[in-house]
């Protein structure tokens, strides 16, 4: 059989690193042969292919020197970096957890949840670490480190296109080689700057017609951070040919501009054009959710369930939606119909966990967090299984197993500040102040960005006589969730206090 058609095969079948191989003894015989050299650099790229689209790591380097704020003080329900004043009626962080960024806690992780938008640099080196680095979430961890260096796993000997020694301006002239070569350059060897060199030629000899070479343009400006260069090509190709990529590129560059209100128009535009797909009504509502207009963002939910029933994101935030907002057997549903479809992991049976236990089915609940266990893939899965096992205790009012389990929280993850607040109940229940106090004050410092520590804390340094410190503790407890009316209330009474002295 012929080495390039068996190879064309595999390529096909997605056998890639066989095709790879029978390519480069092809090469070696030939080294001139054009279809095994593209067929080679397809198969490499498709190796360590990464949808651009979805994936969106901002690194600290960006959220906090990011130069391209279009007004500092935005106005209500139209910045993603003020989540807290959308108009959306979202719920409040006594109902819904809130994250470090102070957007509620979606029911499905996302590359761009991952990291919030810290305000402070301080808060910028604290924020979550990635799942594999002990490092804050950078453009330069993960992925792009991978990717840049697979070009030398693949070849012990060295890379298999010496790009500093090719002539583009050549390759740019055969339309068939070009865009197999781009995609190497881009995606396989990660070298930005070159491939933008290429398609900047490439669309050159097309004389601008091709809208493709135009979106590759447009993600390496993207890439490199120049975000209004990359809005042009975008909306160029657009006019040349709609295409559903083209819209969602876009509007990945206008939610790291911080306009979600155009991103969200944009939408709609590519919605006329192409009525109920779902990559789109689900970036809408993505938006909504990250704007706290989570009533807007589960009408775009149900719209994305209706176009395609097995989207796992939908189902996923509808159920937490439904378990935010205390109908824990309608959640049940959603999760039970994601067990139907198949996705078996230590998320999901925790999610079930807790909504047999507000549906009062107690007898599912303690197999639930049992299976919960035995598929959590590493230490912090364990600590949220045992954190939500103590409320489940909390519940039923058996304090002795809850204080273990919080213990057994913290043994997994020393940094889980829920876990801390809630011992910290425990030890005053017992009596135990000075520790209580030390808990509160380990969780307040852990996530600033909850209420539930300062309050806590600001109502035992009354007790204590602590007045001053009482004060600092609910001023920051306002901070963080300003309707909270018993913050309100122990604010005025130390005023009180004060004025007295």
């Amino acid at each position: 059989m012929d080495p390039v058609f068996l190879a064309l095969s595999y390529f096909r079948r997605r056998k890639f690193q066989q095709c790879s191989d029978l390519c480069s003894q092809v090469l070696e015989k030939s080294p001139y042969d054009k279809a095994a050299w593209s067929l080679k650099t397809q198969a490499l790229t498709e190796m360590v292919y990464v949808d651009e689209i979805d994936v969106d790591q901002e690194g600290i380097a960006e959220m906090v020197l990011d130069e391209n704020a279009i007004a500092q003080v935005a106005r209500p329900g139209t910045s993603l970096k003020l989540p807290g004043t959308s108009q959306g009626g979202g719920p409040s962080p006594a109902v819904r957890p809130m994250t470090h960024a102070g957007r509620p806690i979606t029911g499905f992780v996302r590359p761009s949840t991952q990291s919030g938008r810290p305000g402070t640099m301080e808060q910028a080196i604290k924020t979550p670490r990635t799942a594999h680095t002990a490092r804050p979430v950078t453009s330069a961890s993960g992925r792009y480190v991978r990717l840049g260096t697979a070009s030398m796993l693949t070849h012990p000997e060295g890379p298999f296109i010496n790009l500093s020694r090719l002539n583009l301006a050549k390759y740019a002239q055969k339309p068939n080689l070009s865009k197999a070569l781009f995609e190497y350059i881009f995606h396989h060897e990660n070298d930005v700057k070159n491939a933008l060199d290429l398609a900047a030629l490439a669309t050159e000899h097309a004389q601008f017609k091709d809208w493709w070479w135009k979106v590759q343009l447009g993600k390496c400006y993207y890439r490199l951070g120049l975000y209004r260069e990359a809005e042009k090509q975008f909306k160029s190709a657009l006019k040349q040919q709609g295409m559903v990529d083209s819209f969602l590129y876009l509007a990945k560059v206008y939610l790291r501009l911080d306009q979600p209100v155009t991103a969200i128009c944009l939408f709609k535009q590519g919605l006329d054009q192409f009525p109920g797909e779902v990559t789109m009504l689900n970036g809408i509502a993505r938006i909504y959710e990250e704007m706290n207009d989570i009533t807007s963002a589960t009408e775009y939910y149900k719209e994305v369930l209706k176009q395609d029933n097995t989207h796992i994101e939908a189902i996923a935030c509808i159920g937490s939606n439904h378990f935010y907002t205390d109908q824990p057997e309608i959640a049940l549903r959603f999760y039970r119909r994601l067990l139907q479809m198949g996705v078996y992991n230590c998320q999901l049976y925790n999610n079930l966990g807790l909504c047999c236990f507000y549906a009062q089915q107690y007898d599912m609940t303690l197999s639930s967090f049992e299976r919960a266990l035995q598929l959590a893939a590493n230490d912090d899965e364990v600590a949220d299984v045992w954190y939500n096992m103590g409320h489940v205790a909390v519940g039923i009012g058996d304090s002795v197993l809850a204080y273990q389990c919080f213990k057994l929280a913290l043994s997994n993850n020393n940094d889980h500040a829920e876990a801390y607040n809630n011992l910290a109940v425990l030890e005053l229940r017992k009596g135990r102040v000075e520790q209580a106090k030390a808990f509160l004050q380990t969780a307040s410092v852990l996530a600033p960005h909850m209420y539930e520590p300062h309050y806590n804390l600001s109502t035992l340094s009354e007790k204590m006589g602590d007045l001053q410190s009482s004060y600092t503790a609910a001023q920051k407890s306002a901070a963080s969730f300003p309707e909270h009316v018993d913050t309100q209330q122990l604010i005025n009474q130390l005023k009180q206090h004060f004025a007295v002295l």
